[in-house]
């Protein structure tokens, strides 16, 4: 498994990216820089996204992966690293690898928790193609002063999935984003509103300011 090498000190660096991830749910929209392993070339997933599922995966955790996310051998590098279990079924999931294109209609149908056991849900680990500030969504709320604004490239049916938190509340999905090295979060409180006029056609690199 040593195309998907670990930490180079697993339990020191673990926490170390742990408390990135906490940081960017604590302020949603902030970009955070991983150091993070190397992935193979025909991952699909970034050392970003690798070392959030080192992170947050073990023996207890239920993952489910989106068609073709699987590649380069990440179900078998996840079960020596981690020991997770794999899950065919969305709603049986703590966590879900997925992109902008699984959310699109027919979606998935993932746990949103319950009113009672509202983090009895799934959060969402996304693979994206851009991922900088911008104009394009604008997000305010818990841990954003004013307002905070993404650009995230063609992420329409990821944004308008997460923008339905608002109506759910406290149940919903809470979602990671990733780009590359980059990575961000948006909790189910965050509210979300596209400009129409700023979104892209293009998806804009990951790299991009």
């Amino acid at each position: 498994m040593m195309r998907w090498p670990a930490f180079s000190d697993p339990v020191h660096d673990g926490q170390r990216h742990f408390r990135r991830v906490l940081a960017a749910m604590a302020e949603p929209g902030t970009l955070h820089v991983a150091a993070a392993p190397a992935v193979p070339e025909d991952a699909a997933i970034g050392p970003a996204l690798w070392a959030t599922l080192l992170s947050l995966c073990d023996l207890d955790t239920r993952l489910w992966i989106a068609p073709g996310l699987e590649a380069g051998g990440l179900t078998g590098a996840l079960s020596f690293h981690t020991g997770c279990r794999l899950t065919a079924a969305p709603e049986d999931a703590d966590f879900a690898l997925v992109t902008p294109g699984t959310l699109a209609e027919p979606a998935p149908l993932f746990a949103e928790g319950s009113d009672a056991y509202p983090d009895r849900s799934t959060t969402l680990l996304v693979v994206l193609e851009a991922l900088a500030e911008g104009d394009a969504w604008r997000l305010a709320g818990h841990g954003i002063p004013d307002t905070r604004g993404l650009d995230l490239g063609e992420a329409g049916p990821l944004m308008t999935r997460l923008a339905a938190n608002r109506a759910r509340f406290p149940r919903g999905l809470d979602a990671i984003l990733t780009c590359g090295e980059r990575l961000a979060a948006m909790p189910r409180s965050t509210r979300i509103e596209a400009n129409v006029a700023d979104i892209r056609q293009e998806e804009c690199p990951c790299t991009s300011q």
